[in-house]
């Protein structure tokens, strides 16, 4: 059984000011992140995929489930096969909604063990702010602030009644990423020396 850290969405905490940080940790786990599989799939000359991901992604809403699910399970797949004592995962982004954790479960009864929900944390328009200052260099179409606050919206209304179910179960692990990047990184570290 392979064991999964979900990383759920908290509003839009800007993977820019995790990334680089985050995951240089040394608790074994491969960190696959959900949008940027999307976005490399929506780039990918032939995808059939491709414009439908991102009419999804510019509009701020949510990826049908099967394309998610599929190259989640692509990415988990390539990194067994290449060395089959990587099968500890932390998901980044994922689930988003009840479709998704609908998805995932049916995928992966059986086949997964979610150890903990990471969940980050923060003020809409620190998120929004961070996004834009990200969106400066990142090239991504999503990066403004009409397709933020779009996805603010579909955070409230989707996302945030799965982070209540896990938390429910006793499986949430709240993070206030408004704190500084170092500040974040001392409260993640800490939740993995306890849990990981």
């Amino acid at each position: 059984c392979h064991e999964f850290i979900l990383f759920v969405p908290g509003k839009e905490v800007a993977g820019a000011h995790m990334q680089g940080w985050i995951w240089r940790s040394k608790y074994g786990y491969t960190h696959l992140s959900a949008g940027d599989l999307l976005r490399d799939e929506r780039k990918r000359p032939g995808s059939q995929y491709g414009e439908l991901i991102e009419n999804y992604i510019k509009e701020g809403e949510i990826v049908p489930v099967e394309i998610t699910i599929s190259l989640l399970k692509r990415a988990m797949d390539q990194t067994m096969a290449a060395n089959s004592q990587k099968n500890k995962f932390l998901i980044d982004g994922f689930p988003r909604n009840e479709d998704n954790l609908q998805g995932w479960n049916k995928t992966m009864d059986g086949k997964a063990d979610v150890s903990f929900v990471l969940f980050f944390d923060c003020d809409n328009e620190i998120c929004i702010g961070r996004c834009l200052e990200r969106g400066k260099s990142s090239g991504r179409s999503d990066d403004n602030r009409e397709s933020l606050e779009k996805r603010i919206h579909t955070y409230l209304q989707s996302t945030k009644p799965i982070i209540d179910l896990y938390e429910r179960m006793g499986k949430v692990r709240k993070v206030d990423a408004s704190k500084s990047v170092d500040e974040v990184f001392e409260k993640v570290v800490h939740i993995f020396d306890k849990e990981g």
